[in-house]
């Protein structure tokens, strides 16, 4: 990556949805493909996707595309898919449990090596191969298991003190589904996703269009 330019927020958030057309390229048996066709399948301009690739390095040929096994090599070296992150899940509700059953975190090199909650009758059972651990016993597992990304799942007013033993563990990544604010220190990346801002988004535009 070019050290003196500052890459957009923008940019990066388009980068797991060309490693995602990528991948579903390839299944489709194509080896190259062309800023015009990829920016077609996603709804982006060629300029934009020129752009944003230009922005790491040169990648694909004038007048041929870009290969996509190593543009697909390149992107996911680029967002550390090839670091094989370590992930553990808090709350293990319906939103939890559709989380931890999601296919592509193996396929995107996420290992889901934890579950923990606070439901007694829940601790104990396994999905997918991994038991669900006591709340009471995160930090511990946390450490011994090198946890690097922790999904936050549960009710709002559990947030704050999930992400604070998560801290406390030493993850360094937190994937919050809690509609609420968590505070952490600026060495932890913090995702925020609040289900009811995108759909208020949706109703703010169809109460204008209908």
């Amino acid at each position: 990556m070019k050290d003196h330019i500052v890459i957009s927020k923008a940019t990066i958030d388009r980068l797991p949805l060309y490693y995602r057309t990528l991948r579903s390229s390839q299944e489709e048996g194509l080896e190259i493909i062309s800023s015009e066709e990829l920016g077609h399948r996603l709804g982006v301009t060629p300029e934009q996707i020129r752009k944003d690739l230009a922005a790491f390095g040169q990648f694909g040929k004038k007048g041929v595309g870009y290969f996509i096994r190593e543009l697909i090599r390149n992107i996911g070296e680029i967002l550390g898919l090839h670091r094989n992150w370590n992930i553990a899940v808090i709350g293990i509700g319906h939103l939890g449990w559709a989380l931890v059953n999601y296919r592509n975190f193996t396929a995107l090199g996420f290992n889901l090596a934890a579950m923990f909650d606070a439901n007694r009758e829940k601790v104990g059972q396994s999905i997918n191969g991994v038991k669900i651990d006591a709340v009471e016993c995160m930090e511990e597992i946390i450490r011994e298991r090198n946890i690097h990304i922790g999904i936050i799942a549960v009710p709002e007013a559990q947030a704050q003190v999930v992400a604070d033993k998560l801290v406390n563990s030493g993850v360094r990544g937190i994937w919050n589904f809690a509609p609420r604010k968590i505070n952490v220190p600026d060495s932890v990346k913090v995702v925020n996703e609040d289900l009811s801002v995108g759909l208020s988004s949706i109703s703010y535009h169809l109460a204008r269009t209908l």
